[in-house]
């Protein structure tokens, strides 16, 4: 589609703003946790259960959405997602039932899948192909930028105000966007894909494919686990951290994601190899956390690992570059949607398995609680890094089998 250099970027900011708002409401029980708890009398296993449900919206109405996207065009997919992640908020204003904010959770996960693909499919419509890389990068940059104003400004709000006032502003800031998002954005859709179902069972019939998702999910704890939610909690239990420094450490990951992409995508084309990359950034990621649960760190020293541990953090994007490759070039498309998908579920996994340890501890006021709840986050990395490592011994030996 032909569209003017002003409207091409001005969608694209609006698709951007999107993923930057789903950012901060994926980010927000991390600053909101004692309230929710304190509110609905839940415990931390329970409150690990809503923060997953987000990952469990998200991954399971990927793929759907992204069809949606092609069927129905980006103009009232995203506009009705955007509502979609509206309505998942009001639980938590008008509901005294735990269930309906726990259903609220799921909604806000499954409209925020839309963000992403949107960026997707708007950077497609509006630019070149030569410049969908870039684009992709500045748009993920200010994702990570709401994320990062996710935490001590919406903190301090919530405190002044009261966390029900911040929900009530996410609200009809959505409200806003929405409206925005359906007057900018172009109406265009693409003829219906008839072989999608065969692509997709070719996708999932691919062994590397699936185990490549499978291990880079089993390192996405430090993000989806750590920084999205329960860092701020762990911070101010076993270092001892006020509550502005606590909220504020976290988004530390971020700021390093920011630059990460480039930094992992450098060290890729050094090395010859993105499994390599992907390997050292779950060696260092692996590391950091060891040394952040082991010992009673400085607060530089913790500032400076977390920057460390989000420049590995953008290792999500190489590994889903590296499904991409073990297909046809007609699917690799709907293998990263696929990647992104499986990669995602496991928020879920690492919530529920951290809430479930932290609960079994005594509660997050518990001594050491937070501390054994978050090794899953360490032992996850392990066991992910030796995957990839495998994987990587696995491509040598084919290589070196055809060329024999």
């Amino acid at each position: 589609m032909k569209v003017s250099r002003m409207m091409a970027w001005t969608i694209w900011m609006v698709a951007s703003i999107f993923y930057a708002y789903q950012y901060i409401l994926r980010v927000m029980p991390n600053i909101m946790l004692d309230d929710i708890m304190n509110q609905y009398q839940i415990d931390a296993a329970i409150f690990g259960q809503f923060s997953g449900f987000y990952y469990i919206g998200y991954s399971l109405l990927h793929l759907p959405i992204g069809i949606m996207l092609d069927r129905y065009g980006p103009k009232k997919v995203m506009s009705g997602c955007i509502l979609l992640t509206v309505v998942g908020l009001m639980p938590l204003l008008f509901s005294d039932y735990w269930i309906y904010p726990i259903a609220g959770r799921f909604l806000i996960g499954v409209g925020s899948s839309a963000a992403i693909l949107g960026v997707f499919k708007v950077v497609r419509m509006a630019f070149s192909e030569g410049r969908f890389a870039r684009m992709l990068s500045f748009s993920v940059m200010i994702g990570l930028i709401g994320a990062i104003y996710g935490g001590a400004p919406v903190s301090y709000m919530s405190d002044v105000l009261g966390y029900q006032a911040v929900v009530k502003f996410l609200a009809f800031a959505g409200i806003g966007l929405a409206i925005i998002t359906y007057l900018v954005i172009p109406d265009i859709k693409s003829k219906p894909q008839t072989a999608v179902f065969s692509d997709i069972k070719e996708v999932f019939g691919n062994y590397r494919v699936v185990l490549t998702c499978l291990f880079a999910g089993l390192m996405v704890g430090p993000l989806e686990g750590f920084a999205d939610v329960w860092g701020t909690a762990f911070l101010k239990q076993s270092y001892g951290f006020d509550t502005a420094l606590a909220t504020s450490l976290p988004s530390m990951i971020y700021i390093g994601m920011c630059f990460g992409a480039p930094v992992l995508n450098f060290m890729a084309e050094k090395m010859g190899s993105y499994l390599g990359a992907i390997i050292a950034a779950g060696v260092g990621m692996t590391a950091s956390f060891v040394c952040l649960l082991s010992w009673q760190l400085p607060y530089g020293t913790v500032s400076i690992s977390f920057v460390i541990v989000g420049i590995c953090c953008a290792y999500q994007i190489l590994a889903i570059y590296q499904a991409s490759v073990y297909v046809r070039e007609e699917v690799a498309g709907l293998t990263t949607a696929v990647a992104n998908m499986i990669i995602m579920i496991f928020g879920y996994a690492f919530h529920t398995a951290i809430g479930t340890v932290v609960n079994a501890m005594g509660g997050p006021n518990a001594p050491d609680a937070m501390n054994y709840g978050l090794t899953v986050i360490p032992i996850a990395l392990g066991i992910g890094t030796i995957g990839f490592v495998s994987l990587m011994l696995s491509c040598k030996r084919d290589r070196a089998l055809q060329v024999a």
